[in-house]
Order: C-alpha cells, then structure tokens, then sequence
C-alpha cells in the first residue's frame, strides 16, 4: 500500500516539475525576439497587479485611500524603477497619508 504512495508522490512531483523546468531548458534566450524579451520583462509587474489589485480596493473603508497607493504604484513603476522599489514608495506614501502629515 505504501509502495503505491511513493510512487504517486513521484509521479505528482514529475508532472508539476517537467512543466516549470521545460521553457528553462528548451528556448534559448539569445534567441528570443526583442519584442518578447521586453514583454516578458513586465510580467512582475502584470503578476503584482493581479495579485494586489483586489486588495487596493478593500484595504480601508475609504476606497480612495487604496486607490491613491494603487496610483502612486503606478506611476513608480511606470518611472521604471524596481518592483521593490515601487512597493516600498507606495507603502511609504500611504503610511504618511495615514499619519495625516499631508
């Protein structure tokens, strides 16, 4: 019976794992159009979006506060700076914004 488990635990391991490591070993980045190089180079900055964008919304009962910090994030990161970087910047401003300084 546990023999059965290992080898279910491996298969499960191989199908998650040939799909990640796949495009790594296959496309060659010299090869890659410019286009799509700098496409992909976006796609942190597309990830975060989706990933924060619900929260922006219900972050405090005045939507405009999470709005403010999704704008500030925006225009940071379209300065190209590093994600961390316009994290930090939005962060920071909505933590001023909520002391009242402004």
């Amino acid at each position: 019976m546990y023999g059965n488990m290992w080898f279910l635990i491996l298969g499960m391991a191989m199908v998650t794992y040939i799909p990640r490591m796949a495009p790594l070993v296959m496309i060659n980045a010299e090869k890659l159009p410019g286009p799509l190089v700098r496409m992909l180079k976006n796609i942190p900055y597309a990830a975060l979006g989706a990933l924060i964008f619900p929260g922006i919304l219900t972050i405090d009962q005045n939507i405009w506060f999470g709005l403010i910090g999704g704008t500030t994030a925006a225009l940071a990161a379209y300065s190209r700076l590093p994600l961390v970087v316009v994290v930090l910047i939005s962060v920071g401003f909505l933590s001023v914004l909520k002391l009242g300084v402004f």
